[in-house]
């Protein structure tokens, strides 16, 4: 009986069955090249067209690169030992690359300086872009912006940090009074900002010889390290204020209100050129005689304020988009206006607007080249004016084009492959 009964017991494994590896075609290469390239007869048309056209492109374009030519002194020699072959005459970059670069200008001795100053950039903005690094790195990125002054500038090594001093001065005095009035301490830690700098100004001249670079004026700044001055400090500065702005915009007190939404309208309501032109022309009319200001800072004004009032309607979408339940959670808190922007409302605001932000960011990087529009010799400036204007390098285009759209796309890239992965990591499409 024992063995009828121990035949009726199903049988039950203990133990799993190893796993098999998938086929080859369902896994790896091979299964992205079938399912994203050959998954249909239409697909796989387009397929080898478009592989077609790949073809006729590099056949034309690798030949014209690795047969160029890179040591010759001008266009005329280049021509020479093309001899009639297709290929690119890369020497102007070879014989202009610090034009391109540093302007025409700029002391070739203090090339150093700008590309330490880049350098250290990299090291500023780490701790506000990665999280997992030290925060103590965070004191670098606040005086870096005086020490990259400095470094690009020259002059006193006092200049910059008696304005540091003002700025720490300032801050303080704020610290110490917004805990009682906002305003108050706002108002306050300007006026003692001011007043420090106000009295540096008096002892800094009679030590001018400290630590000093030999100084350079703004208008020999120009070529690519143009373009990065400005797309980084214009950058860096409408970002704050047009979150002011988005805030100003919602702002329950009529004053306020009006003055955001004329000033984001009337922005967004003109184009940059114009802008420029005013910067340039138009707002020495409106200074005393004799005023020097200079063009770069008035540059940086403008396009300041034209990427702030985009960047500000940027995050207003941003604060639309969450929920009622935010604001009403902070107010159950017990948080007040400030707090609860700062702690609750904002942080989830600028998650939403990552994309639109950097998308501002990257125009604003490539509108930085419309300053050529007003004889600023930037890097497009620099290529429609010395450098093609000159018999030597008359004719050459292509090469100097592809230059500076390789230099841009690189950065742009970083960028926007920078803000995907910042996406991915606060996971935006979760609130």
């Amino acid at each position: 009986m024992s063995d009828t009964h121990a035949a009726s017991v199903p049988y039950v494994r203990d133990t799993m069955l190893p796993q098999h590896a998938p086929p080859p075609t369902a896994q790896g290469p091979v299964k992205w090249v079938r399912e994203s390239l050959f998954s249909s007869i239409p697909y796989t048309i387009l397929t080898f067209a478009a592989l077609y056209v790949i073809y006729l492109i590099l056949s034309g374009f690798l030949p014209w690169l690795l047969g160029g030519v890179w040591t010759t002194s001008n266009i005329r020699e280049c021509r020479e030992v093309l001899d009639g072959v297709q290929a690119g005459c890369f020497s102007v970059l070879t014989e202009r690359w610090n034009q391109l670069l540093f302007g025409i200008a700029y002391p070739q001795d203090g090339y150093w300086r700008p590309t330490l100053a880049f350098v250290l950039l990299f090291v500023a903005v780490s701790p506000v872009l990665f999280s997992n690094l030290p925060r103590g790195l965070i004191l670098f990125t606040v005086i870096y912006p005086f020490i990259a002054f400095w470094l690009i500038w020259g002059g006193s090594l006092l200049v910059p940090l008696s304005a540091l001093l003002a700025v720490v001065i300032g801050y303080v005095v704020y610290s110490r009074i917004v805990k009682t009035s906002f305003a108050g301490g706002l108002f306050a830690g300007l006026i003692a900002g001011v007043m420090t700098w106000f009295i540096c100004g008096f002892i800094t001249p009679s030590l001018s010889g400290a630590l000093a670079l030999e100084p350079v004026a703004s208008r020999n700044m120009g070529g690519f390290m143009l373009n990065m001055i400005l797309g980084v400090i214009c950058v860096s500065l409408s970002l704050p204020m047009g979150i002011l702005l988005a805030l100003g915009r919602q702002s329950s007190l009529p004053i306020i209100k009006l003055i955001c939404v004329v000033f984001i309208e009337f922005i967004r309501g003109v184009p940059l050129i114009t802008l420029l032109f005013v910067a340039n022309v138009v707002l020495a009319y409106f200074l005393p005689p004799g005023t020097n200001f200079d063009l770069i800072l008035r540059v940086i004004i403008m396009i300041t304020m034209f990427a702030s009032a985009y960047i500000a309607e940027v995050i207003r979408g941003g604060l639309a988009a969450l929920p009622r339940g935010q604001y009403e959670a902070a107010d159950s808190l017990g948080l007040d206006y400030a707090q609860a922007m700062r702690l609750i409302i904002l942080p989830q605001a600028l998650k939403i607007s990552i994309p639109g932000i950097v998308n501002v960011a990257v125009g604003l990087f490539k509108d930085t080249t419309l300053v050529s529009i007003i004889s600023m010799f930037d890097l497009v400036g620099m290529i429609r004016g010395p450098i093609l204007a000159s018999t030597d390098w008359n004719g050459v285009y292509w090469e100097l084009w592809g230059f500076a759209a390789l230099l841009f796309f690189v950065v742009c890239y970083g960028i926007s492959q920078y803000s995907q992965w910042l996406e991915r990591q606060l996971q935006t499409d979760h609130h």
